[in-house]
């Protein structure tokens, strides 16, 4: 979760200065910054289980350790590629955390909760920009039906659970991935389909979080680059 956040958050940042209009400059800068924070809640709590510096987990990870979904990690593309990719992310995540809310870990349905306040915003954020798009000019609906027929096959990696993560599911600790991924394609089915755009029917075999794209050292590498010039740097 926390790798998909950063991630997120990186290609968020590429917006600032070039959304289409100033208070989507403002927004969009507001949502890379609550990914971050997102990212530092689940950070903490993994440093409480292994000790692990939340700082030393996302600037001096090897890019290749990064467990991220491939969704997160492709380039921005226009504002209906990044408008469509949000809209599926954070359906993806407002579920999740609305099961995680019921964890048995109490630190991880604790940080769900305050997660979800957050969450629910940036899903009607991008809910209302795919609407706007959709039903927009007929360059806007093709822009983002060329999105959505290149991004949903991503989703299903979404709920590709990790090694081991049954297990942690049987506890009652975390969401059983595959149980949330019918519910998740039909209400993104039920809302898509009201605005006139079309589920792709072409497959796409999740694979492992471990295998990513070319796209994905570059952005972790230009992340890190500071860090790694001065591991003492300080913000001041």
């Amino acid at each position: 979760m926390a790798d998909d956040e950063v991630v997120l958050a990186q290609r968020l940042s590429e917006w600032v200065s070039y959304a289409p209009i100033l208070e989507e400059d403002i927004a969009i800068a507001n949502l890379a910054q609550d990914e971050l924070g997102h990212a530092q809640v689940y950070l903490e709590l993994k440093k409480a289980i292994d000790g692990v510096e939340p700082d030393q987990e996302v600037f001096f990870k090897d890019p290749l350790a990064f467990q991220n979904a491939v969704l997160v990690e492709l380039p921005k593309g226009d504002w209906a590629y990044t408008m469509v990719r949000q809209y599926l992310f954070d359906l993806y995540e407002n579920l999740w955390l609305k099961e995680a809310q019921k964890s048995g870990y109490l630190p991880l349905a604790e940080a769900a909760a305050r997660i979800l306040k957050e969450e629910r915003f940036h899903l009607k954020h991008a809910s209302l920009w795919v609407e706007r798009l959709a039903l927009g000019t007929e360059e806007s609906h093709a822009r983002t039906a060329r999105a959505l027929e290149e991004l949903w096959p991503y989703a299903r990696q979404l709920f590709q659970p990790l090694e081991g993560e049954e297990a942690l599911v049987e506890a009652g600790h975390l969401p059983d991935l595959r149980a949330l991924w019918p519910e998740y394609e039909a209400q993104a089915r039920g809302f898509l389909q009201g605005l006139g755009l079309e589920l792709p029917q072409k497959g796409y075999t999740p694979k492992s979080r471990s295998e990513h794209t070319e796209h994905l050292w570059p952005l972790v590498v230009l992340m890190q680059s500071v860090a790694r010039w001065d591991p003492e740097a300080k913000a001041w």
